[in-house]
């Protein structure tokens, strides 16, 4: 069962709503991918006259979170995840709609799969790709991922 775009853009807004304000929204989800834009815009843009770095970074994180989210949910387990790392280059303005891609699902749909099996905590390095309307690629963002069991509470 697969978390659909409308549930994470409503998340976006009571949960984050910095990403939801800048203008990042997700576009659509499978299991294997998932695709975020965001426009270039007045709230979001840096003095160089093009998109902040950072909410370019909050629409790549979103394109791996909402894999690790939808994984998360499929699996009916009680998971933690969290951002240990991250890297980021910038090879162009951004400038207009920028969308940013994820192929990783079945990398972290991997490492859930062994921390459920194992309980031990796992890691995920998954990359995101930011392209703007002429394909050109502006950014590359890479997130580190940390999966683990939620300890059950005992009852009083």
């Amino acid at each position: 069962m697969l978390i659909k775009p409308g549930q994470i853009n409503t998340f976006l807004l009571f949960k984050l709503p910095s990403a939801y304000f800048t203008g990042v929204r997700l576009k659509s989800i499978s299991e294997t991918s998932c695709v975020t834009t965001a426009k270039h815009r007045w709230i979001n843009q840096n003095p160089f006259k093009s998109m902040f770095w950072a909410v370019q970074g909050m629409a790549a994180e979103l394109s791996t979170g909402a894999l690790v989210m939808s994984n998360i949910k499929e699996s009916g387990k009680s998971i933690s995840m969290l951002v240990a790392n991250n890297k980021a280059t910038f090879t162009k303005k951004a400038r207009g709609r920028i969308t940013f891609t994820s192929n990783d699902g079945d990398l972290i749909k991997q490492a859930i799969e062994t921390t459920l099996a194992t309980g031990e905590g796992q890691t995920c390095w998954m990359k995101s790709e930011g392209r703007d309307t002429q394909d050109d690629v502006v950014s590359k963002f890479e997130f580190e991922w940390t999966v683990k069991l939620k300890k059950s509470k005992p009852k009083s």
